[in-house]
């Protein structure tokens, strides 16, 4: 099986093209982060998962064009014929987290199976001059990574991790500068300000590139190109390994599209050497 032929891609593949409202883009998500499992449970276990009612989960396949849940079950047991994932067995809460997390990974490789998304992006945000980086609360440590190193390759990079009645300040410096396109990581729980940015920014006329956990995000409506990369819900708090590294992917994407980047990481380095930077 290839990897756009996943079970995950064909269930994304069933709901685009619906306008969902966003207790059904929760469920959706749920779906696709269990696509294994999905053809195997019945609307309450949906429920639970995706944390809605069961009201909610006949709602959403009818939504899709279906009779009701057992129609939506059939349809998936028939395209996407799957044995149910296996019980995690005696692995503990940490190893759970982490099996999660590798399972989060190998989602981004199917989608990253077609980079059109990606190489779009990375034309963009190597475009704009300057590039703001938007991350906030729980985002803002994804934001700052992608901004340290993008100011390696990129001339001016700016980054946007705090809220308040300054960040639209912000932008608008960044658009009165030359700025095009700007970058957003958006992750659970989405903070209203973020989508209220993304909003000023595209009215502002910049182009949006977001990296969010899921297509259902509350801030697709208002991205130009969206970028998904689930995050792991085990713990007590969020992990975003996959995030991380489709962060990576796109700086990858952008150095692509900047002719001076090796230049300017060999000129970094020579500098680094020269100042003792590095102890290795």
């Amino acid at each position: 099986m290839s990897v756009t032929d996943s079970p995950a891609a064909r269930l994304q593949a069933l709901f685009e093209g619906h306008r969902l409202t966003p207790t059904q883009r929760r469920i959706a998500h749920s779906m696709v982060r269990r696509a294994a499992d999905v053809p195997f449970l019945s609307s309450v276990e949906l429920a639970e998962l995706a944390g809605v009612s069961q009201p909610s989960v006949t709602r959403f396949a009818v939504a899709l064009g279906f009779d009701g849940y057992p129609a939506l079950r059939r349809h998936l047991r028939e395209v996407a014929p799957a044995e149910p994932a296996t019980e995690a067995g005696s692995a503990n809460e940490y190893q759970q987290a982490v099996e999660a997390e590798i399972e989060n990974l190998r989602h981004l490789a199917e989608a990253l199976a077609d980079p059109a998304a990606v190489r779009r992006a990375g034309r963009l945000l190597a475009a704009s001059r300057p590039l703001p980086v938007l991350g906030l609360r729980a985002a803002a440590a994804q934001a700052h990574g992608f901004a340290y190193f993008a100011a390696k390759v990129h001339p001016d990079v700016r980054l946007l991790n705090e809220g308040g009645t300054m960040l639209s300040d912000r932008i608008d410096a960044a658009v009165r500068a030359g700025a095009s396109a700007l970058l957003c990581f958006a992750l659970p729980r989405h903070p209203r300000e973020v989508l209220d940015a993304l909003t000023y920014a595209k009215e502002a006329g910049l182009s949006v590139v977001t990296v969010a956990d899921s297509a259902f995000a509350p801030v697709a409506k208002v991205s130009d190109v969206l970028l998904p990369a689930a995050v792991g819900t085990g713990l007590a708090f969020d992990t975003a390994c996959a995030p991380m590294l489709l962060g990576r992917v796109l700086l990858e994407a952008m150095c692509d599209d900047l002719p001076e980047a090796q230049a300017r990481l060999e000129e970094f380095d020579t500098k680094a050497a020269a100042r003792g930077l590095f102890v290795d």
